[in-house]
Order: C-alpha cells, then sequence, then structure tokens
C-alpha cells in the first residue's frame, strides 16, 4: 500500500502527474530520447510551455493584460525580484509567519518597507486585521497561506495600492479573482509539480516604473519578451505542471479542487476539535484549509512520538509539525483525496481509545 503523503513540501502530486512525467523521462513524444535530454526550444517541448501556460489562464481565469512566467529559484528568489522590480520608494508588507518575515527582510534592501501588522508575538496563530494600507506604497505584500502555523488568507483583499501576493502553497486550491492582483508568485512544489519551477502571474502595466537599472535575468520583462525562454527553464518540473493543470481541469478545474479542500478540512478540524488527545493551534477563523497544523492536548505531550509512530505505522507519511512549532502537520493539498484524511482521522481516533482506556 502506497504511503499518505502529508508533507508540506515537496508534496502530494496526482497519480497521472507522477505517471505521465516517468513515461515522458523515458520517451518524451516517442522521440526515443528522455524529456531531461530534449531541446527546450524544440517543437514539442514549445508546445508543453505554450499548453501551460494556456492552462494557467483557463483555470484561473486571467484577464487580458496579464502575463504568466516560469522561472527557477524558488519563491524566494521573488522576494527579491519583486522589490527589484516595483520599490520605488515604500513597499507595505503583512507579516504573517516566516516566508512573510523572509520577503520583507529581502524588500528592506530596496527602499522603505512598512510592516501594516503582525502576528508575531502571538507565534503567527491569527491573521492580522484591522490594519492601514499606505496609500504611497508602491505596493502592498502578503502571503496568502502559512504552511509552517497553519493559517491562511481565504478572501482576495482589496488594496488601494498593487496587491502582491506570495501563493505557493494555496494556488488552484480556492477561486481567486485575480484582477484585484498585481502579482502572484510561487512555488510549484506544494499544490502543482515539483520543485524547479516558480510561477509569476504580472500585470503588465506595474512594470518599467522603477529608476534602478535592473539585470536583466531579475527583469520579469526579460521573461516576458521572451517567452519564459531567456534562458533554459526547467524542463521537468514544467511539464510536471501540465499533466497536474490537465488533472485539475478533468475532475472540475478550481472551484471543485476548493469545494472537495473545505470539505477534507471540514472533518480534520472537527475530529481536532472533538478528540481530547489533540488541539489546534490557530485561530478558528483563521485555519489553513492547505496545511492542518495541531498538537498534543497538555495532559497527553508526552505521547507526541508515541502518535508519530503510531501514524507510520498505518502508513501515514509526512505529520511531524515544522521544527520551530513542533506537534503536527497535516498537509492536504489538492492531490491529498477525501480518503487520505479520513485515514488520518481513523488513525487519531484509534490512538485516541489507546492512550485513554
Amino acid at each position: 500500500m502506497k504511503k499518505r503523503n502529508f508533507s508540506a513540501g515537496p508534496s502530494i502530486l496526482p497519480q497521472q502527474t507522477i505517471e505521465e512525467t516517468a513515461k515522458a523521462i523515458l520517451d518524451f513524444n516517442g522521440s526515443t530520447l528522455s524529456l531531461m535530454e530534449v531541446s527546450h526550444r524544440g517543437k514539442d517541448f514549445i508546445a508543453v510551455m505554450d499548453e501551460t501556460e494556456a492552462l494557467f489562464k483557463e483555470l484561473l481565469n486571467i484577464p487580458e493584460g496579464y502575463s504568466v512566467i516560469f522561472l527557477g529559484g524558488g519563491a524566494s528568489l521573488q522576494f527579491c525580484m519583486v522589490p527589484f522590480n516595483l520599490l520605488e520608494k515604500k513597499a507595505a508588507y503583512l507579516n504573517t509567519g516566516t516566508w512573510a518575515s523572509k520577503a520583507m527582510k529581502e524588500a528592506k534592501l530596496f527602499g522603505e518597507v512598512v510592516e501594516v501588522a503582525t502576528s508575531k508575538p502571538d507565534n503567527f496563530t491569527y491573521i492580522p486585521k484591522d490594519y492601514v494600507i499606505p496609500a504611497d506604497a508602491d505596493y502592498f505584500h502578503i502571503t496568502t497561506n502559512n504552511t509552517i502555523f497553519g493559517t491562511e488568507i481565504l478572501t482576495d483583499l482589496d488594496s488601494p495600492v498593487p496587491l502582491v501576493a506570495d501563493m505557493s502553497s494555496d494556488i488552484f486550491s480556492r477561486v481567486i479573482d485575480v484582477s484585484k492582483y498585481g502579482i502572484i508568485y510561487g512555488g510549484a512544489q506544494k499544490n502543482l509539480a515539483p520543485a524547479g519551477v516558480t510561477f509569476v502571474i504580472i500585470r503588465n502595466d506595474l512594470l518599467g516604473k522603477v529608476s534602478r537599472p535592473i539585470p536583466t535575468m531579475l527583469d520579469y520583462k526579460t521573461h516576458i519578451d521572451n517567452g519564459s525562454m531567456f534562458n533554459t527553464p526547467p524542463v521537468v518540473p514544467v511539464y510536471a505542471a501540465m499533466q497536474t493543470l490537465r488533472w485539475m481541469k478533468a475532475n472540475g478545474g478550481v472551484p471543485a479542487m476548493e469545494k472537495l479542500n473545505i470539505k477534507k478540512a471540514e472533518i480534520l478540524y472537527a475530529e481536532i476539535d472533538r478528540n481530547p488527545v489533540f488541539k489546534g493551534t490557530c485561530a478558528v477563523e483563521d485555519r489553513s484549509r492547505m496545511n492542518v497544523c495541531f498538537v498534543m492536548s497538555d495532559e497527553y505531550k508526552d505521547k507526541e512520538a508515541d502518535f508519530l509512530a503510531f501514524a507510520k505505522e498505518r502508513n501515514l507519511d509526512g505529520l511531524k509539525g515544522h521544527r520551530s512549532v513542533g506537534g503536527f502537520r497535516a498537509s492536504i493539498y489538492n492531490a491529498m483525496p477525501i480518503e487520505g484524511v479520513q485515514d488520518l482521522i481513523d488513525a487519531m481516533q484509534a490512538f485516541e481509545k489507546e492512550v485513554t482506556k
């Protein structure tokens, strides 16, 4: 029996993505050549890049005036590319966790950074509200889902300045209004593809406004003008992303993904709230649908390692919480079936019987 993969990233992928990518690695499009060795400028791979971009635009309903590009460097490179391209004088950041903090740190190299709000004093257990976005900021940056602490912004915010969002871990998990965003970016290794490719959705009219010179490779225009082919793209992860997008489309698109994700999160949080052995870590209204964080109840704290071993015996993998938080983290991305979540719930209930008898 294959393990249930609850890892936060690299994470679970649809079986179709794994199988089709494996086939292409052995023989790409009947060429007898591996996907790993074909020219990225050959017509067969250009077709892959074109389809992946088209599926992004279709599934997210991306309006005219936006470009979709595929880059290397992970979301971490975007922490500096965003301010390099957009920050002229001042940027605003909402600090909701580790990745938001890292993004803010990079932006400070390029200009003034205003932290509009933070939940750091409470270990990032909630999403701040009632803050003011400076109307004179060049952009406002948010991290929509916090994989380490298990909180998520589940609505499209209204912003008086261009809204920039790191959606590494919840892209395609819910319907979004792309027109409310100036830039959406993310690493692919949480809900889309294996590590190695980063997507950027960018409103074209935001570019070309900063006075500083931008290195060629760090200029979004370079990659837009060259169709993500200025340098050799991460061929295998792009191909895998295309397969995942095909799988999403065949299974009802983003609305269907969102419906299933709501159900998975509801039943798992319900068990956490019911089970006396476990407890949640975040404000209920801000709980993530993607990364469900929980710990042992106080009286069972010494049973943490026991539960991890108990889960492992039942082929439940990747449940250990981030080292900075501890406890448990069940990442239930799009590719996690509801049966996998039910297997975890069954294990929690069985463990409850064992330790409370």
